[in-house]
């Protein structure tokens, strides 16, 4: 049984008006209150020690402006109305200048109000249909790219998973776990390319692995039900006249015995943290990425190790070994793994991402997917 342990992804904030808008984190209305009276005070002790009623008067009108940049349509409506009576009030009964230059002043803060407040309505309008959209990516997500962690009667998988651009929530890198009659399946990979394209076709892969590893009894076959949903979705590429792509990835098998099977597509090899020392596992019997079975003759194997109690197996994308520092040097990833193997599977791919991130000087590079797997607690060989 496949357990996701919690569910994660962006929330929208704010609550909704009675007229469909949100008040997207909008001040409270008491601090803009407070706002108001204390920039009226100074204002109005500037005007009686220096007689210049308009002009400085006048300043308050474009406080409805900032208003409207910070705060929900009837904050800025309130604002609106408040600068409007402060200003045309004591203009008239204070100041000694022309009618004309009054007249003026008022007109101006009755106007720059209206457009305070309607600029106001169409802020909260925009951010509120993001803020749905952001909403219904995160839903998507969680459908294409299941939460983490999560427990299977084998193990638990751990990790992190960070897009390119954040605002799509979904990359080209993909993962995903199975449990299946024939222990946990664990898919890792990464599309080549960029942008909807790569998206399209890593999804097609996730949709295929979790089909496939519920019915096919081998590992090998799981990988060639991969290798054709690969290729067909190449084929439609082409009919649409666009570029095919080739998919880098490891395929995990693990059952209860004292061994785990691997088979690796061209992907980067999982490292085993195992009493202190770190190695990389499959490296000797990589194949081609996924959509280029045809260029070889030798079919895939499944490469067999050890993967006792207590070690984590950590699997990663490219964002993450292919890091640059400012200086240009990549991510020394096995130096920064040595003596990580006592701590949570959790704690360890989110000090390696927050430890990739200060290497680049806080410059995300590319999609980064980071997983560790480790035996379930109650279950042991």
């Amino acid at each position: 049984m496949l357990r996701p342990l919690r569910a994660w992804g962006p929330s929208a904030s704010g609550t909704a008006d009675n007229d469909g808008t949100a008040e997207i984190g909008a001040p409270p209305t008491r601090g803009v209150v407070l706002v108001l009276v204390a920039t009226t005070a100074v204002a109005l002790i500037v005007v009686l020690l220096t007689g210049v009623t308009v002009l400085l008067l006048g300043l308050l009108v474009y406080l409805p402006a900032f208003a409207a940049a910070l705060c929900n349509p009837r904050q800025t409506a309130l604002v609106s109305t408040w600068v409007c009576v402060v200003v045309i009030v004591p203009a008239a009964a204070l100041s000694n200048d022309w009618v004309v230059n009054r007249v003026i002043l008022a007109l101006f803060a009755i106007g720059f109000g209206a457009l305070s407040v309607y600029g106001s309505r169409t802020r909260i309008a925009r951010e509120t249909a993001l803020v749905r959209l952001r909403s219904t990516a995160a839903a998507m997500q969680r459908q294409i790219l299941r939460p983490l962690p999560l427990l299977t009667d084998e193990v638990l998988v751990d990790g992190v998973y960070e897009p390119l651009q954040q605002d799509k929530l979904v990359g080209g890198d993909i993962y995903d776990v199975a449990a299946t009659p024939w222990g946990t399946r664990v898919l890792i990979g990464d599309v080549q390319g960029k942008g909807l394209p790569a998206i399209g076709m890593g999804i097609d892969v996730v949709g295929a692995f979790r089909e496939a590893a519920h019915r096919e009894p081998t590992v090998t076959s799981l990988i060639d039900a991969l290798e054709a949903a690969v290729v067909r979705h190449n084929d439609d590429a082409e009919q649409r006249g666009e570029p095919t792509r080739f998919v880098t990835a490891v395929v995990l098998g693990v059952d209860r015995g004292a061994e785990a099977q691997l088979v690796s597509c061209g992907h980067i090899p999982p490292s085993l943290l195992h009493a202190g020392a770190v190695s990389a596992v499959g490296a000797e019997e990589e194949h081609v990425p996924l959509g280029l079975a045809n260029l070889v003759d030798e079919p895939r194997t499944v490469a067999w190790f050890a993967f006792p109690a207590g070690a984590t197996l950590l699997l990663c994308t490219d964002g993450l070994t292919e890091a640059r520092s400012p200086e240009g040097a990549f991510y020394p990833l096995e130096a920064r793994l040595a003596g990580r193997d006592d701590i949570t599977a959790g704690r360890l791919t989110g000090s390696l991402v927050d430890d990739a991130r200060a290497f680049t000087a806080g410059v995300q590079q590319d999609d980064l997917a980071v997983l560790a797997i480790r035996r379930s607690p109650h279950r042991s060989p």
